[in-house]
């Protein structure tokens, strides 16, 4: 694949260890020498098993966790020594939406934008763009414990674009969505993979297939394989990945 352009998000050689109680005489690290670059366009589907190491390189990437090695650098800033100008240009779903369920959708999105920096001026037009986006016009006067799972997932991906950075992570989007809702919600990632940079980790198979142009394949805490998925590779995932993880399940 072409890409033109800067790198909007580089990882290199991110690692980190496992706390002292949950060491054993084998590997000491949760995730060990993951490196990445994606530019606008990508969408990266992060692959791996329950317990590859997926959620704790997103935290990593997003800045919630320092690296015990490593670097990030979101849109040419160092997550390390500019922290606030990379996190300005990034939004970050976690596995659990941080959504405050006795506010209403639309009062939520708008205190979000006022915690990402949105001037006054332009944060009514930002909260209406990510209601259109994520097609949440019909709920967003209604409280957010009263909406469903589908629409609370796309309210979380809204207050992790309102003030529309260039790089969007996100932790297991789908976990819990009937499969209605995880096309709506594929149809949404695919949308955001048009204007910025999208890495979101998952262990279905048939997700990276429908939403993704590239897949990153993780297992014990390692980044084992990374493809384009061209040129009939979009078919070949489930055998690339059982390849992967029975010859790392082998070695170790």
């Amino acid at each position: 694949m072409t890409r033109t352009g800067p790198p909007l998000l580089e990882a290199s050689d991110l690692s980190r260890r496992l706390p002292k109680a949950r060491r054993d005489a084998g590997d000491s690290y949760a995730v060990r020498g993951v490196s990445l670059t994606l530019y606008a366009g990508d969408v990266l589907g992060l692959l791996g098993l329950n317990g590859a190491g997926k959620s704790t390189t997103l935290r990593m990437l997003a800045g919630c966790l320092v690296p015990h090695r490593g670097s990030v650098h979101i849109a040419g800033h160092s997550l390390n020594d500019e922290p606030m100008a990379a996190r300005a240009e990034l939004g970050y779903l976690a596995d659990l939406p941080p959504l405050y369920d006795d506010m209403r959708v639309d009062a939520y999105l708008h205190l979000c934008a006022r915690l990402r920096g949105v001037t006054r001026q332009d944060v009514s037009l930002r909260v209406a763009a990510v209601i259109e986006e994520c097609k949440l016009a019909e709920v967003a006067r209604r409280r957010i414990s009263k909406l469903s799972k589908g629409f609370r997932q796309r309210v979380g991906i809204a207050q992790a674009i309102v003030h529309a950075p260039a790089v969007l992570l996100l932790d297991e989007p789908s976990n819990g969505l009937d499969p209605q809702q995880q096309e709506e919600l594929r149809s949404l990632i695919k949308r955001q993979g048009t204007q910025r940079a999208v890495i979101f980790s998952t262990h279905l198979l048939g997700e990276v297939q429908a939403c993704c142009s590239r897949v990153a394949i993780m297992h014990h805490g390692q980044l084992m394989a990374e493809h384009d998925l061209a040129d009939g590779m979009r078919d070949n995932i489930a055998a690339v990945f059982a390849k992967v993880t029975s010859s790392a399940q082998q070695v170790a």
